[in-house]
C-alpha cells in the first residue's frame, strides 16, 4: 500500500493537498509525449503521478515517467509548480484532494514508450501546438507554458 492509501485509510474521503510531478518529454521532432489513461477514462495528460514519502519532485518524476511508459530520462529543467482552486481532483468513490504539480522538461530520454503499469490506455507523440481533445484542463495550461517557454 502506498502513501496515499494509507493516508486515505485514516482520513476517509475528506479533501487533502497531495504533491505530484509531472514531465514533457519532447522528441527530436519537437512532439511531445501524451498519455491517455484509464482514470479518467480516456483523457489525455502528460505522464506524472503522486510523491510518495521521502521523494523530492524529480524522483517522483524519474519514478512516474519509468513506471508509466518504460522511459529512462535524463536531464529535466523546471518548467513551473502549479496549484490553486482549478486544480481540485474527484475521484469516483468521492475523494478529494488538490494537487500541487511540479513540471518537469526534458528531451533526454531512453527507450520507447509502453502500456505497462495498468494506468494507461495509450501513448502518443503529438505536435504541442495540437493537442488531442479530451485532454486534462489543467495539463492543457502546463503545454501552454511549455510552448511559451520555447519562444
Amino acid at each position: 500500500m502506498g502513501y496515499v492509501e494509507e493516508l486515505r485509510a485514516l482520513i476517509g474521503h475528506k479533501c487533502i493537498i497531495l504533491p505530484g510531478s509531472a514531465v514533457i518529454v519532447e522528441n527530436k521532432d519537437g512532439l511531445i509525449l501524451m498519455q491517455q489513461r484509464k482514470y479518467p477514462y480516456g483523457k489525455w495528460s502528460l505522464p506524472g503521478g503522486l510523491m510518495e514519502l521521502s521523494e523530492s519532485t524529480i524522483e517522483t518524476a524519474k519514478r512516474e515517467l519509468l513506471e508509466e511508459t518504460g522511459l529512462i530520462i535524463g536531464e529535466l529543467k523546471l518548467l513551473g509548480v502549479y496549484s490553486g482552486k482549478d486544480y481540485l481532483c474527484t475521484a469516483a468513490n468521492g475523494d478529494e484532494w488538490y494537487v500541487v504539480t511540479t513540471v518537469y522538461m526534458t528531451k533526454e530520454f531512453q527507450g520507447a514508450p509502453s502500456v505497462n503499469d495498468g494506468e494507461s490506455i495509450a501513448f502518443k507523440w503529438v505536435d504541442p501546438n495540437c493537442i488531442p481533445d479530451g485532454t486534462v484542463k489543467t495539463h492543457r495550461y502546463m503545454i501552454r507554458d511549455y510552448l511559451k517557454s520555447q519562444k
